[in-house]
């Protein structure tokens, strides 16, 4: 799992349409990767769709946003659509990016249950490095935590 302070590891992983996306083609940005545990759900809707209403904020700060789950192209796809969401969604069906960066399951009585991504942000500067991180998160405090954290990027310039 990356710890603050240290290079995020890179993925690969395809986006909403199919396409091959990877962490390393945002060098030079700023990166809020958001996790949540499945699309058109309600804490889910939440959480995307308020991403999408900051983003012109996000954005702003020379930041763009990744959401990743476990569910398929053709959900996110749709879901996408379906919400105006205006950023990339992944897919992340075998959970390999999710598992390494920490966010696959969930603790039940100290018991990890492996069923779905676990909410959770990261944020990354334009150099690949996480600046901040919190797994098992709110779906609104993922975001207002997100946009804080790059602000404070921005401001440090």
């Amino acid at each position: 799992m990356p710890k603050v302070g240290e290079a995020a590891p890179d993925f690969e992983l395809q986006n909403h349409d199919g396409a091959t996306v990877r962490l390393s083609d945002y060098r030079g940005r700023r990166v809020i990767i958001f996790a949540f545990p499945k699309a058109n759900t309600m804490g889910c809707n939440n959480q995307a769709c308020s991403f999408r209403d900051v983003f012109p904020q996000i954005e702003s700060q020379n930041a763009v946003v990744l959401g990743i789950s476990s569910d398929s192209v053709e959900a996110l796809s749709a879901w996408k659509r379906r919400k105006g969401l205006q950023y990339d969604l992944l897919s992340d069906p075998a959970h390999k990016m999710l598992d390494a960066w920490g966010a696959w399951g969930f603790k039940l009585f100290l018991i990890k249950l492996p069923i779905s991504a676990t909410r959770s942000y990261w944020v990354i500067d334009e150099s690949g490095i996480l600046v901040d991180q919190q797994i098992g998160v709110r779906p609104q405090e993922s975001v207002d935590k997100a946009l804080a954290a790059v602000e404070r990027l921005a401001a440090s310039e």
